[in-house]
């Protein structure tokens, strides 16, 4: 019963999330990182890390969203660090055909890209629950919220290598 009020409320979230009014802003994004990494290391303070963030990276949009947006792909390099020595966390921006692209990189369990087409969808899952924990509505989240931003999001990974989250906002 939990875990059923767990998908609900995830459900009820991501339905907010499609029809919330933007209010855009100027956000620094780096500062969302950083508090969202203080956060997580404030909850598991004997977890060796190592974060790389890029820092003065601001953009133009919804503060709140863009804050749930980067929760969600934090927590997810995060949960799937968990077994690695050293948690590695890297946020910054590459130049892709010409556009800014932002990125959440880490050096976790990583995932099979032949199924990478499945990462967005809702209660989609790569890995078993076992292993790692969760419902499946993370990234089906963010990337609502990078459409809602006229951007794309797409991931880049290796199997126990980690995986890099791309993804350009308008």
């Amino acid at each position: 019963s939990q875990r059923m009020g767990l998908l609900i409320d995830d459900l009820l979230g991501l339905s907010r999330i499609t029809r919330r009014k933007m209010e855009v802003a100027n956000v620094d994004l780096s500062q969302i990182v950083i508090t969202c990494l203080e956060e997580l290391k404030e909850n598991e303070p004997e977890r060796q890390t190592d974060f790389m963030i890029d820092e003065g990276l601001i953009v133009s949009g919804d503060e709140h969203l863009l804050r749930i947006m980067l929760q969600n792909l934090l927590d997810n390099a995060w949960k799937f660090t968990a077994k690695k020595a050293i948690t590695r966390i890297i946020f910054g921006t590459m130049d892709i055909k010409g556009k800014k692209a932002y990125f959440v990189r880490d050096n976790g369990a990583g995932f099979n890209m032949d199924y990478a087409d499945k990462l967005f969808g809702a209660f989609q899952r790569l890995h078993p629950n076992k292993e790692f924990e969760g419902i499946g509505i993370g990234l089906a989240t963010v990337q609502r919220i990078i459409n809602r931003h006229g951007g794309s999001i797409w991931a880049e990974s290796k199997v126990d290598e980690g995986a890099t989250f791309f993804f350009t906002l308008r």
